[in-house]
């Protein structure tokens, strides 16, 4: 049995390394090109992009490691039962439980050593990537901007940029839209079809030369009223908001175990509905576990496929993980509406697959 354990093992070892290398590459490049855009085209040092790279690698590896878990039992599975050895060891009256033992141990193994994958290491990146960023922000302001979003990290604006450019250490906008809210009275509102970035006054300021636009100038007779100035060029400062960058308290999402239940016993004092903390907690705890079913699931699917082929087993991985991650989301609309509790909303991809992964390992032991 010593023999048939290795020799298993060795079978799901292999490419459960090569696919945990793989699948987080592939989610590395994705981030890639958004970090090279700090260096290349704002000016970031190096340091802070290769810092920022190392928080993302936590929250990758928490998606990779049930994937890899999943592509190792398809391909070792599905190459042992396309080759007959299932059948072999099966006919020397090896029981099926016994040939999936170490993938399961794996799985369980995996999925343990995930809780504090996503209880402190995970959180942590989140939070350090955060305080990061904005430190980005204090020293490099174009930095802070991005096309497409509001941008509130600016003293008494609001900036909308539909379009940025970035050309020869130069940053280009198009179709820009700036709001200054009053205390007392309507929002000023200034509209640019372009503009340009073109100095910074010191490592809190940016200035904009905005061009082709209209903006609201308070009325000398009655400030609380605008009137509408057309303009080819306008100058604008802007000082970033040291209080709004420097902000340092956690995030749902950046809170370990203790202090999402800590924090939500808080809310619960003061009689706010802390669902949403104990809904990411459980979340949490059960995406833990998806190394687990995926392995339950994995092994009768691979035999009863009886495919080696490399291209089968990803594509039924990818399959098989989108259906968990929509199963997911289902039981969190579930949770949401409170038509079930949450801890079996939360639970509800693993106890669906779980299930799943039992019913058919009964029906393969019995064939």
């Amino acid at each position: 049995m010593r023999i048939l354990r290795n020799y298993v093992l060795k079978e799901i070892l292999g490419p459960l390394i090569l696919s945990l290398a793989v699948i987080t590459f592939a989610f590395v490049i994705g981030n890639i090109v958004k970090l090279a855009d700090f260096v290349i085209n704002k000016g970031v040092e190096l340091i802070y992009v290769g810092r920022l790279f190392v928080y993302l690698i936590p929250r990758l590896l928490s998606f990779a490691v049930p994937m890899s878990a999943l592509t190792s039992v398809l391909l070792a599975f599905g190459r042992l039962s396309s080759d007959n050895e299932i059948i072999a060891m099966r006919a020397n009256g090896i029981n099926l439980y016994k040939i999936s033992m170490p993938a399961i141990i794996i799985g369980l193994l995996l999925s343990v050593m995930s809780i504090p994958l996503n209880d402190k290491i995970v959180p942590a990146a989140h939070y350090r990537a955060r305080i990061l960023l904005k430190e980005v922000g204090l020293r490099h302001p174009a930095a802070y901007l991005e096309a497409g979003t509001f941008i509130k990290g600016f003293k008494d604006y609001i900036l909308f940029i539909y379009d940025i450019k970035f050309d020869k250490n130069k940053t280009f906008f198009k179709n820009v839209r700036i709001y200054q809210p009053q205390k007392n009275g309507p929002t000023r509102t200034i509209i640019a079809k372009r503009g340009e970035l073109v100095s910074l006054a010191d490592k809190n300021t940016i200035k904009l030369k905005l061009m082709d636009g209209t903006s609201d100038e308070p009325n000398p007779m009655n400030p609380s009223h605008f009137y509408k100035l057309n303009f080819r060029t306008y100058y604008l400062t802007l000082t970033l908001d040291d209080s709004t960058m420097r902000e340092h308290g956690k995030k749902n999402k950046e809170m370990t175990f203790d202090e999402l239940l800590a924090n939500a016993e808080k809310l619960k004092k003061k009689g706010i509905d802390p669902q949403p903390l104990i809904r990411r907690l459980h979340k949490r705890i059960a995406s833990s576990f998806a190394s687990f079913a995926f392995v339950l699931i994995g092994i009768p699917l691979a035999i009863t496929t009886r495919r080696s082929e490399k291209s089968i087993g990803i594509g039924l991985a990818f399959v098989l993980a989108t259906a968990y991650w929509l199963l997911l989301a289902f039981g969190q609309i579930l949770a949401t509406k409170n038509i079930i509790p949450i801890w079996l909303a939360m639970w509800f991809a693993n106890i669906i697959l779980i299930s799943i992964g039992v019913i058919l390992m009964h029906i393969t032991v019995r064939k």
